[in-house]
């Protein structure tokens, strides 16, 4: 059993990524809007109309808060991390210096729903915006090419296509990506701040009447569903081996935009129930929706728009960021070489890349929104508590190793955080518990009939003996 929980030192993962490492292309800005990029979109263009419908009513401002602080506490851990192994990897890569090969490996499988799962879950959120545009342009696709098979269709198609534009666009490299990230993230704030001047003035007080309709149980599951919003800072952490000047940047990238984006989120949701009653935001785009039905159908065109926009940026990131973490786990050899081989001309995990496409192209083609929300989250809260566990292993088992970016009053922002996510995660797993255990169970087979024997750890303890 010992064997399973073997570690990498932090000097042997250095030394790992100084031999095959990606290209030194981001600065701090870059990384802020790489954070926005990927934590605003579909969870406050579609999410917070569904969450506000079904679980918190208007208190899902109170669910963004909630989920907002767990983030910042877990961020500030994170935080920490990213600056001492300035790799690739974000939370597997803690993981498996601080806690071993098995949990690295399961925070991994986490990392999958995380990035995976949640950019299933916006390719079908922009499907939905995008839908809704040709819908007001008189043109109207046949149901069976916008729905999956549970809703009555049979394909969502415009999901699987814009799955396979970003594909071919991270394969192209870092550099292009991050350009027209810059470019998205200008839009999509233009349009959140245009919703905000538009919709302000319609703000109804009757519509706070009944401000927390499902308790505050339904808010803590409205923050756990919507949880997956903000993982845009472990985007950010991944990108470290890529960063000019990390112990810098990375702090700056992981805290800046994240206290953006959570005041954003807060901003909107507040709004959005304000000027509609809460029980109509069950649809794929509640804020193009809001405003509509609110007589304004220019700035539900504006909206609807931006938001098609601003979720390829999201989708860019997420993809970049798991991406990556198959790279590492390649070099770490988790996972078939192939998934690390770089592409000769741009420098990119081309082959990973190209696994990634179709697995997001095939997951938003045919799985509901709802269900891929939950089980990101899920992921995500995962991944947050282990590395907040790993910080305060750290402090104790190695107190003077250098720390560019010191966690403040760790041994109480840590253990907040590790509360915070576990009781986000027991209220989404007392939904979405049995799909979550059988994920975790097929990752534990195939570590054991394929990863353990593969790990060149596994190679080192056999000479040893």
């Amino acid at each position: 059993m010992r064997s399973i929980f073997r570690r990498k030192s932090i000097e042997s993962v250095l030394e790992g990524a100084s031999k095959n490492s990606l290209k030194k292309t981001l600065g701090a800005f870059d990384l802020i809007l790489l954070g926005i990029g990927c934590t605003i979109g579909t969870g406050i263009f579609v999410l917070t109309g569904i969450a506000a419908a079904e679980y918190a009513g208007p208190a899902i401002s109170i669910s963004y808060a909630l989920a907002g602080l767990a983030c910042m506490f877990a961020g500030l851990a994170y935080t920490e991390l990213a600056a001492m192994v300035p790799v690739a990897g974000s939370a597997y890569t803690y993981s498996y210096i601080i806690l071993g090969e098995f949990i690295a490996w399961l925070v991994a499988w986490g990392l999958i729903l995380e990035y995976t799962v949640a950019a299933s879950t916006v390719a079908a959120g922009w499907s939905g915006y995008f839908v809704g545009i040709l819908n007001a342009g008189g043109i109207h696709l046949p149901e069976y090419l916008i729905k999956v098979p549970s809703e009555g269709g049979m394909i969502n198609l415009p999901a699987i296509c814009i799955s396979l534009f970003i594909g071919c666009l991270l394969i192209r490299g870092t550099k292009e990506s991050i350009m027209v990230n810059r470019i998205l993230v200008g839009i999509k704030l233009g349009v959140i701040f245009l919703f905000l001047a538009i919709a302000a003035p319609h703000i109804k007080m009757e519509n706070y009447a009944n401000f927390f309709p499902f308790g505050w149980h339904g808010v803590s599951v409205g923050a756990a569903t919507i949880f997956f919003a903000y993982l845009g800072f472990d985007a950010v952490a991944t990108t470290a081996e890529e960063c000019k000047n990390p112990n810098r940047d990375l702090p700056i990238g992981i805290i800046g935009g994240l206290l953006i984006c959570a005041l954003l989120y807060v901003a909107v949701s507040l709004v959005l129930t304000g000027i509609v009653n809460f029980s109509e935001l069950n649809n794929a785009e509640p804020m193009a929706y809001a405003l509509r039905v609110n007589g304004s159908n220019i700035g539900s065109a504006l909206v609807g728009t931006g938001a098609v926009t601003g979720m390829v940026a999201v989708l860019l990131v997420l993809m970049y960021g798991q991406s990556r973490i198959f790279f590492v786990m390649a070099r770490d050899g988790l996972i078939p070489a192939a998934f690390g081989k770089l592409h000769k001309k741009f420098g990119t995990p081309y082959l990973g890349c190209i696994f990634l496409t179709l697995a997001v192209a095939i997951i938003s083609g045919f799985t509901p929104i709802q269900t891929m929300g939950q089980m990101s989250s899920l992921g995500t809260l995962f991944a947050f508590t282990v590395v907040s566990v790993g910080v305060l292993v750290m402090r104790v088992k190695k107190p003077n190793v250098e720390r560019p970016f010191k966690c403040p009053a760790v041994f109480i922002i840590a253990p907040l955080a590790i509360l915070s996510c576990g009781y986000l995660m027991y209220n989404l797993l007392l939904k979405t518990g049995k799909p979550f255990l059988i994920w975790f169970l097929i990752s534990i087979l195939v570590y054991f009939c394929y990863s353990y024997k593969k790990s060149p750890l596994n190679k080192v303890s056999s000479d040893k003996q």
